[in-house]
């Protein structure tokens, strides 16, 4: 190289500069030609100027993706091996706060649990952690975690009133009616006049007599019930009345009607003994029921129909349902054969007849005008096809 360059003119250092410099033109002239990607593109410099961590004017949200600047500084924010145990959890307790400033109490809630995750030894450091982040649960109505949290607070620092206060709301709020009582008092012993906690102590004590009083009146209800199911179905098997489900004087849900009018009405005794009947009564002529939601066994047919038929049916055009013109008439769905019922016996006579049987826990009986011709059609009839209305 030394003898080349003391042996070059000047003429021959120019060519060759030249040279150099035209073999650079090629080679940058036969380079790919594309465009410059890596700054911000004209039609969106204010998007990703807000995307700069210098310039954004809200944190990014959940999921949303980072721009590596921003990915950067928040590793270092959060790198364990750049800070210490107490610096991470004041980082994410400052993110709890930002959060619960902002009305976004979930994120809140996580934040301060990452503060926790910490091995703190400051008890009243902990204290306030756990605290915020039962105001946290409380507000998105977590009241069980919040009481928790709330009692964890002031357990850690025993003089911590606003958590004792706010596990006080909390117990009120899930009927954990002593413990709710006896936060108060606590409250109380170290503040008498506190009119809040005061408020709520008379407050939940009625609602905790308004609760047992309820409680006493359903369990004597349910007594009523089931002593009232017993008689009733010992009066059913005393009488050995016959149903059509073979389990219905052993299983007392076999005896609920299925029709909708009838279906909270099931049979009963009373405190005499005498039966009261859901029953269906049928009109064929016009395709209708009536129901007797109640009926007692005592009462004759013909009183029934002398009741039920006070009003006559709508469709009655001609006026011939009235009781001393109509037959009444029951089904023996066994055999498929209909049975005249005598309008002058009692209802629990003619339930005792031996081809009446008592279909899902309901009486059905057919009302027809007597030496009619749809009385006539009606016994022509070997089954009946007639669905009862519901």
């Amino acid at each position: 190289m030394d003898k080349v360059k003391k042996g070059m003119s000047d003429e021959e250092r120019l060519q060759l500069a030249a040279k150099l410099d035209n073999e650079l033109d090629q080679f940058i002239n036969s380079l790919e030609k594309r465009r410059y990607t890596e700054g911000w593109p004209e039609d969106r410099w204010e998007e990703e100027m807000a995307k700069h961590p210098f310039f954004m004017q809200k944190p990014p949200e959940p999921g949303e993706e980072l721009s590596p600047l921003m990915e950067g500084l928040q590793q270092l924010k959060y790198d364990p091996a750049e800070n210490t145990a107490q610096e991470l959890a004041d980082a994410y307790k400052d993110d709890g706060k930002f959060y619960m400033q902002h009305k976004k109490f979930r994120m809140a809630v996580l934040s301060y649990t990452e503060a926790l995750n910490f091995d703190l030894t400051d008890p009243e450091y902990k204290a306030v952690l756990y605290n915020n982040r039962s105001a946290a649960n409380f507000f998105i109505k977590n009241y069980r975690s919040s009481l928790l949290d709330a009692l964890k607070a002031f357990e850690l620092k025993p003089d911590y009133d606003k958590a004792r206060w706010r596990a006080a709301q909390c117990a009120s709020l899930l009927n954990k009616y002593e413990q709710c009582v006896s936060l108060c008092d606590q409250i109380l012993d170290r503040d008498p006049s506190n009119n809040q906690a005061l408020e709520l102590r008379k407050t939940t004590l009625a609602k905790r007599a308004s609760r047992e009083r309820d409680a006493r009146r359903a369990a004597q209800a349910e007594r009523t019930k089931l002593e009232q199911q017993t008689r009733t179905m010992e009066q059913l098997r005393k009488r050995k009345i016959k149903f059509e489900e073979h389990d219905a004087l052993t299983n007392v849900k076999r005896l609920k009607p299925r029709l909708a009018p009838l279906e909270d009405f099931m049979v009963k005794a009373d405190s005499n003994g005498v039966l009261h009947w859901p029953t269906v009564f049928c009109y064929p002529q016009f395709l209708s029921t009536d129901f007797q939601q109640q009926l007692s066994e005592e009462y004759t047919m013909e009183e029934v129909l002398i009741n039920m038929l006070e009003e006559p049916p709508s469709e009655d055009e001609e006026g011939i349902y009235l009781p001393h013109n109509l037959n009444v008439y029951y089904e023996d769905r066994l055999e498929g054969c209909v049975y005249k019922a005598d309008t002058k016996k009692q209802i629990k006579d003619i339930v005792l007849e031996k081809r009446f049987y008592v279909y899902e826990g309901t009486l059905v009986f057919f009302i027809l005008p007597k030496d009619s011709s749809h009385e006539q059609d009606f016994l022509n009839q070997k089954r009946l096809p007639l669905r009862l209305n519901q």
